[in-house]
């Protein structure tokens, strides 16, 4: 079932800190008294995050509960840009939220803006409100009550989907955590868990997505036992959408218990690798793992 309508809005905050948190992550503050009614359900909590370019600015975005279908709607030159980010930290009694964005070449308007922006600028967030209720499909991960091990694997746009979760999981969890990052320095963006080996490895000696399909297949392998095997279906990345999340009374939290489940995210051809490995090779319970291409090699997505 859908959020209510209520559960979700637009919030326009102008960025009151900016901190380079490793050489990668860059963390935007923002500040407005509209942000003590933000929403902090948890975990990923996925977020749309509109920024002004030259062609479009904030006033330009609809911000009604059709926004979408209007948005698609507008002549593609004139659309305002935004792009998918995750929630890092809500301080609602100080009106305040923290965005983790990924510093890098500018290839479209949303890396322009984290390369430019400035204390001051402003921006709107397409975020929940602090009447969301659950089940809310802005949150991807969906573990059983009872899992026995947790695998977490991702590049750094999910590093801090990946960060929240490690931070807000009890202390008794038990799991594995693949993360593959630019630069050797931004290892220490990853929060530390007492109940999960980090296997964090960075792209300055290696191919990209090296590191995260060997280490994400070498823990699958030690934690599942081969040959169980299944058909998977498989999906052009480069057409659809590679995102499955089991929420149905079949899957996610809805199962009592699940011996493993896996959270992967990144890049959408390595996580097809993933998926086709887990499920297809090792026979992994499509009810207990998520699975969601964030973005593909050469392409700006929304």
């Amino acid at each position: 079932m859908p959020p209510p309508a209520d559960a979700y809005r637009f919030f326009r905050a102008p960025v009151n800190a900016i901190t380079d948190v490793t050489p990668s992550f860059r963390r935007f503050t923002l500040r407005s008294d509209e942000l003590a009614g933000y929403g902090d359900p948890g975990f990923d909590q996925r977020i749309k995050v509109v920024v002004p370019t030259a062609s479009a600015g904030l006033d330009a975005m609809p911000t009604g509960v059709d926004w979408y279908p209007r948005w698609r709607a507008m002549d593609p030159d004139r659309r305002p840009a935004f792009r998918t980010y995750t929630t890092r930290r809500v301080r609602r009694e100080r009106c305040e939220v923290d965005i983790d964005m990924v510093v890098h070449e500018p290839l479209g308007p949303a890396s322009r803006w984290i390369l430019d922006a400035r204390v001051g600028d402003e921006i709107l967030i397409f975020a929940p409100t602090s009447q969301v209720t659950a089940p809310n499909p802005g949150i991807d991960f969906v573990p059983p009550a009872r899992t026995g091990h947790i695998l977490l694997a991702g590049d750094e746009t999910a590093a801090p989907a990946l960060a929240v979760i490690l931070e807000q999981l009890p202390p008794g969890a038990r799991g594995t955590v693949v993360l593959e990052v630019p630069r050797d320095e931004d290892a220490a963006y990853l929060p530390a868990h007492p109940g999960f080996e980090a296997r964090v490895a960075s792209r300055e000696r290696g191919e990209r997505n090296a590191h995260l399909l060997t280490a994400t297949m070498e823990s699958a392998d030690r934690l599942i036992p081969a040959g169980r095997g299944c058909e998977v279906e498989e999906i052009d990345v480069d057409r659809d959408i590679l995102w499955e999340v089991p929420r149905t009374a079949k899957g996610g939290a809805a199962l009592r218990s699940a011996s493993l489940y896996a959270w992967l995210a990144g890049e959408a051809g390595a996580i097809t690798a993933l998926r086709r490995h887990l499920v297809g090779d090792l026979g992994v319970d499509r009810r207990a793992v998520a699975f969601m291409g964030y973005w593909r090699l050469g392409r700006a997505e929304n």
